[in-house]
């Protein structure tokens, strides 16, 4: 009679767990890869916090979260392993990668070998647009077509009469970067503003980050001499951005936004913001350095995108993944794909593009360039995101 009653009792409280969602077994699963806290942070906090939203595969939820190698270049077979293992799983439907650094496409190979089923999402893809698209069902970058225009519209619109634009050969051998740079060229003729292109040391040369970065600290005053207050500078490198950002707060002059824009990108260590307890609360984040930007004499000179691009594509990818395996939307739908950043980023606008193959013309369905709206610190967002860019500025070279 007691072990009958035992029994029951262990069956009640079996059944009142598996009512938990918590414990609710999940229909099927979406792996989501990223880097490491210290390669890639952001791209980390979208994957935790769709494990916030959707639960732990190991717990009985949705999401499956792998991070790659630090030194994912020389580890690259470990990293195409890892990847392709997930389909070992039978529920799993959906994988991002991202950033989808090189082997990604290796990997997706060898997963559409296994199982044709599964969904292969490549966020920021390293590799060139041609490979990543043989086989990704979907590659994600930020628009750099339309960001040549739209940076320099913001520039404008925030009061600039010159913009500068900051970077060394290595980067400019990247084709979606120089092309960038051109179209900023072409839109500052035709808005009125002047264009400068200033060179700087590549912080993977002899000089190191630091040498880049003392580089950038010290020819800021000569450029805000040279070009005027009401210049606007960018740059194309992260490590760069900081000290950018420490001299614009200080002496003058604009700073739209970053190369891949956030909160993160520059300020914290320009300003000395200690955002530790805010780690991954991005409101609370743009909040604080908003404060920061302000008291150091930046308000409605610096700007930002309000979430990181990063964070948003892990989050925005698997979500897309989920509505087409539920058949809730399908994998061309451009408009859905814009709903799913806009759920993680409450407050921010997105647009984008299909990425165009310069050779042929081609629009590519299966590539599609996005940006954010661009919030000016003190003032808000600027409408970036509504604004039409002519089409002449895709066709630039």
């Amino acid at each position: 009679m007691r072990r009958r009653l035992v029994l029951g009792l262990v069956c009640v409280a079996v059944a009142v767990l598996l009512a938990c969602p918590a414990f609710a077994a999940a229909k099927f699963h979406i792996g989501v890869v990223t880097g490491t806290v210290s390669q890639s942070e952001d791209d980390l906090r979208g994957a935790e916090r769709l494990i916030k939203e959707y639960g732990d595969v190991a717990k009985g939820g949705m999401i499956k979260h792998l991070t790659y190698p630090d030194n994912f270049m020389s580890e690259m077979e470990t990293t195409i392993s890892q990847i392709v293992g997930l389909a070992d799983d039978p529920l799993m439907k959906v994988i991002v990668v991202n950033q989808a650094i090189p082997g990604t496409t290796e990997a997706f190979r060898r997963v559409k070998e296994k199982r044709k089923d599964i969904l292969c999402f490549a966020g920021e893809p390293h590799e060139d647009p041609g490979v990543i698209e043989s086989a990704a069902d979907l590659a994600i970058n930020a628009d750099n077509i339309a960001r040549g225009y739209l940076i320099i519209a913001a520039a404008k619109k925030m009061g600039a009469n010159a913009f500068v634009h900051i970077s060394f050969p290595r980067h400019m051998s990247y084709e979606l970067l120089s092309r960038r740079r051109n179209i900023m060229e072409v839109a500052c003729k035709d808005l009125g503003l002047k264009f400068a292109f200033e060179t700087a040391p590549d912080p993977t040369s002899d000089v190191g980050v630091a040498g880049a970065q003392q580089f950038i600290l010290e020819k800021v005053p000569a450029w805000l001499q040279k070009y005027g207050k009401k210049a606007a500078f960018f740059c194309t490198n992260d490590a760069q951005t900081e000290p950018l950002l420490k001299q614009v707060a200080t002496l003058g002059g604009y700073f739209v936004e970053a190369d891949l824009p956030s909160p993160l990108m520059g300020y914290p260590g320009a300003l000395g913001i200690d955002l530790s307890k805010e780690k991954g609360n991005w409101p609370a984040i743009l909040k604080k350095v908003e404060g920061a930007v302000v008291k150091a004499g930046g308000k409605d000179r610096m700007g930002t995108w309000a979430y990181s691009y990063g964070y948003a594509t892990s989050a925005a990818l698997a979500e897309f993944g989920k509505r087409i395996t539920e058949k809730k939307a399908k994998l061309g739908d451009f408009k859905v794909l814009m709903d799913c950043y806009a759920k993680f980023t409450p407050g921010a606008a997105w647009n984008g593009s299909y990425y165009t193959d310069m050779g042929t013309g081609v629009k590519k369905k299966n590539h599609v360039l996005v940006y954010q709206d661009t919030y000016v610190f003190g003032k808000g967002y600027l409408g970036m995101t509504k604004v039409k860019v002519p089409e002449k500025y895709f066709k630039v070279k």
